[in-house]
C-alpha cells in the first residue's frame, strides 16, 4: 500500500503538512477524482479514504478506524492524494485559542435572560 514509506514522497507538499496530519486533524475530499489521474501507486485504499471523507470532514483517526488500516499507512495515503490536491486538512482549533468555560457561561446566561 505505502511501497515501504513511512512518509510522503520526498517534495511533496505534504511533507510540509506531515506534522498537522495528528489524529484530530480534519481531512475533507474537494471532489475530484482519481480516474485517470496520478501515479498508478495509488489503489483501492487511496479510493477508500476518499469516499470516506466525501460525504463530511473526519478526522485522521476516524478514517483510520472505518478503514480498518493502520494509522501510519493512513497518513501516507492521505499524504499521497495531498500531494495530488484531492484532500483538504484542517486543524482544529488547540485549548488554548478556546473561549474560556466561564466566558461561555456567560453568554448562555445572558442569551436566557432575552
Amino acid at each position: 500500500m505505502t511501497d515501504g514509506r513511512t512518509r510522503p514522497e520526498p517534495g511533496s507538499p505534504a511533507l510540509d503538512l506531515d506534522l498537522d496530519l495528528d489524529l484530530l486533524s480534519h481531512v475533507t475530499a474537494d471532489g475530484r477524482t482519481l480516474d485517470g489521474a496520478g501515479p498508478a501507486r495509488l489503489g483501492p485504499e487511496h479510493r477508500t479514504l476518499l469516499g470516506l471523507c466525501r460525504s463530511r470532514h473526519r478526522s485522521v483517526a476516524e478514517l483510520a478506524a472505518a478503514s480498518g488500516l493502520p494509522l501510519g499507512v493512513v497518513r501516507v495515503l492521505l499524504g499521497d492524494l495531498l500531494a495530488l490536491d484531492c484532500l483538504r486538512v484542517s486543524r482544529p482549533s488547540p485549548p488554548g485559542h478556546l473561549p474560556d468555560q466561564d466566558i461561555l457561561r456567560e453568554v448562555i446566561d445572558g442569551l436566557r435572560a432575552l
